[in-house]
């Protein structure tokens, strides 16, 4: 059997043409990567989602501490001992004047806002309530607490915005009953009275 003896120019061909191949597959390989990688934009584009948003306001400045307190159809309460609970979320638990104050770089910015916001991320059929307890008090006057419920879904719907008075340590108040049917409407808006800070207790 003969061998072929390959020309200098030959063996030269066939290199640049396995290179081309080479660089060819690669190419082919990146292409497809590169369709399958999403792009930044949409994994960057992080969706929160809530169908509720109750916010809980009393004076700027003020040192006295509220908490809100949130029952569900099901029965589950949200409030500072328990952030989450099935479909709602405390976001934010305000204590007055307490840690209004953070040093950033050297720097103290205050917050002056008293508020607690509690999301609801999916409806439930059945009763809502809404209770404000007095954690702590400091004068004799009564305390404005305000009350706003907004439905954000499909378009933001103002439920209810309501003020109301505490009188000290413990008071605890409805502030707010709703009921959610199954085309998530809202409706029988009341303030018929029910503790829920011993049931609170119960289960912390």
């Amino acid at each position: 059997m003969k061998h072929k003896i390959f020309s200098k120019s030959e063996e030269q061909d066939v290199f640049t043409d396995l290179l081309f191949n080479a660089l060819l597959g690669f190419a082919f390989m990146f292409a497809i990567a590169f369709m399958l990688i999403n792009s930044s934009e949409e994994t960057g584009n992080i969706r929160s989602k809530a169908e509720i948003l109750i916010s809980v306001q009393w004076p700027d400045d003020h040192p006295d501490d509220v908490d809100a307190i949130v029952e569900d159809p099901q029965g589950s309460l949200v409030w500072y001992h328990n952030r989450d609970s099935g479909l709602m979320h405390l976001d934010r638990d305000d204590r007055g004047n307490l840690a209004d104050n953070l040093n950033i770089n050297g720097e103290v910015v205050s917050n002056p806002i008293n508020q607690e916001t509690i999301t609801v991320r999916g409806l439930q059929s059945g009763e809502y309530i809404i209770n404000l307890l007095h954690y702590k008090s400091n004068f004799k006057e009564p305390l404005p607490v305000t009350v706003k419920v907004e439905k954000l879904n499909p378009s933001v719907e103002l439920v209810y915005y309501g003020e109301h008075f505490l009188n000290g340590v413990g008071d605890e108040m409805t502030a707010l009953r709703f009921y959610v049917d199954s085309q998530k409407n809202i409706s029988d808006l009341n303030q018929i009275p029910k503790r829920l800070i011993t049931k609170a207790l119960g289960n912390k």
